[in-house]
């Protein structure tokens, strides 16, 4: 075998491991290997701050055994849906994990475990108003990520949630605002009786 053909072959190798380094770091690389669900209904809307969401995974046992041996730790977030991606380019989808911005919001990160887990979680108060679903990412030892699952179909269309944020109102300022224009309007129809009463004595006099 000659320099030339042993060159060949080797440029050939680099390539694919470089392929395949890169792979391993985009979504589309991961095996779906997780199944989750989360607890809100399609279309149903949750106020930050105020409700509790329960999110449960498993391993998917139609994987062969064996598959998730080097699964140590997983990471649930929540995930921004397309309609709410729509002209905002920092929460962009992007197949690259180190560039994606769909899942933003960390919800729990517990060790991995093949059977059935639970997490209830109260929604932060700081979640921006928006239409999201539920992600779970698996990492190995090295904190890398190996496989992921997710609440909703590929297209990410199915088993959305809307979340409605904090306004900044609350029932205790709007009372006291009421009780401070009441008091105003009191005060104006006070004031003006007293200057009504006053000049009619000027008069008298």
């Amino acid at each position: 075998m000659g320099h030339a053909t042993i060159l060949f072959l080797a440029l050939i190798s680099l390539s694919f491991f470089a392929l395949s380094c890169y792979a391993s770091g985009t979504l589309s690389a991961l095996p779906k290997s997780l199944l989750v669900t989360s607890s809100p209904k399609a279309g149903q809307v949750l106020k930050a701050g105020e409700v509790n969401m329960t999110v449960t995974w498993s391993f998917n046992k139609t994987f062969p055994d064996g598959t998730d041996s080097a699964y140590k730790t997983v990471k649930v977030k929540l995930c921004y849906a397309p309609i709410s991606q729509k002209d905002r380019g920092w929460r962009k989808t992007e197949d690259e994990l180190k560039k994606d911005r769909t899942c933003q919001h960390k919800i729990v990160t517990k060790p991995y475990s093949a059977s059935t887990n639970s997490f209830t979680w109260a929604i932060a108060r700081d979640i921006p108003s928006a239409t999201y679903f539920v992600r779970a990412y698996v990492f190995d030892a090295k904190d890398k990520e190996v496989a992921y699952g997710q609440a909703t179909d590929a297209a990410k269309k199915t088993n959305l949630f809307e979340v409605e944020a904090i306004t900044g109102r609350h029932a205790s300022l709007d009372i006291a605002s009421v009780c401070f224009s009441i008091f105003a309007i009191v005060s104006l129809a006070g004031f003006f009786y007293l200057e009504k009463r006053k000049a009619r004595t000027s008069q008298q006099k």
